[in-house]
């Protein structure tokens, strides 16, 4: 269904309506403060802390499975060595003897080996678990440093919640009565500004929003409402103070674009 065509003061008193309701949410937004985002940057890291802390425990339970095979592996070499000494004492021959002997030397060569591979093994294991305490000590704190930040921003939203729900039902039917064009116009200055400002009244003979003197010519036009009007300076739409809006018009302070 079409939009009805609005008259230019129509269309101002819409923009302008529609500002007052964002502002107030604008302002439940900076009550919240940086609370939300804080809140998911530290569910990120935790997530973070528990997938590193599971491969540190993962990783040393691989070196401590390789330790307990070459364990098994000096096992065996040591019942060889016992059994090749043992066929030394009944050698025949010279072949026989080097043979042996040189059986000897491999497995005695094979449990140094492991025995060193064991002693890398658990310099690792040492090394893991020390990080993973570290780990676990930094993802407790990260996680009590959350809880107190959800029970924090929860009261916020507790508080607010109500006021939220019926600002943005009337957003919602405020945006309904104005043309696509101007609300796609109206978003985008919003956008641009931290203080989200895209509507504003003439304030001393200035804009309301960048606080540029506004020419007296262009002052009349605006009283006069024949034509939408926009600062020159920072594209905000500007009405005159007396538009006739039941509510506050909202408090700004001068900001810089984002």
């Amino acid at each position: 269904m079409a939009k009805k065509e609005l008259t230019i003061p129509e269309k101002l008193k819409g923009l302008f309506e529609l500002q007052l309701i964002d502002s107030k949410l604008d302002e439940i937004e900076i009550l919240k403060g940086e609370l939300p985002m804080e809140v998911k940057d530290l569910e990120d890291e935790i997530v973070g802390l528990e997938t590193r802390s599971n491969n540190l425990t993962e990783s040393i339970e691989s070196l401590e499975k390789d330790i307990r095979g070459l364990e098994s592996s000096i096992k065996e070499s040591e019942a060889l060595v016992e059994r090749y000494n043992s066929q030394l004492n009944n050698v025949k021959n010279n072949r026989e003897y080097e043979a042996l002997t040189k059986e000897l030397e491999l497995q005695k060569l094979d449990i140094r080996l492991y025995e060193k591979r064991i002693g890398e093994n658990r310099s690792n294991i040492a090394v893991k678990a020390s990080s993973k305490e570290n780990t676990q000590e930094r993802l407790e704190s990260k996680t009590k440093e959350l809880e107190d930040k959800k029970v924090e921003l929860e009261k916020i939203i507790e508080k607010t919640e109500k006021t939220e729900e019926k600002l943005k039902k009337k957003t919602e039917r405020a945006r309904k009565k104005i043309e696509d064009r101007l609300l796609k116009s109206y978003d985008r200055i919003r956008s641009n500004y931290r203080n989200g400002l895209a509507v504003v009244t003439v304030e001393r003979d200035s804009c309301g929003g960048c606080f540029n003197k506004i020419p007296p010519q262009i002052q009349l036009e605006i009283n006069q409402r024949k034509k939408i009007q926009a600062c020159e300076h920072c594209g905000r739409v500007l009405v005159d103070d007396n538009i006739q809006i039941v509510g506050k018009k909202p408090k700004v302070e001068q900001e810089e674009e984002v």
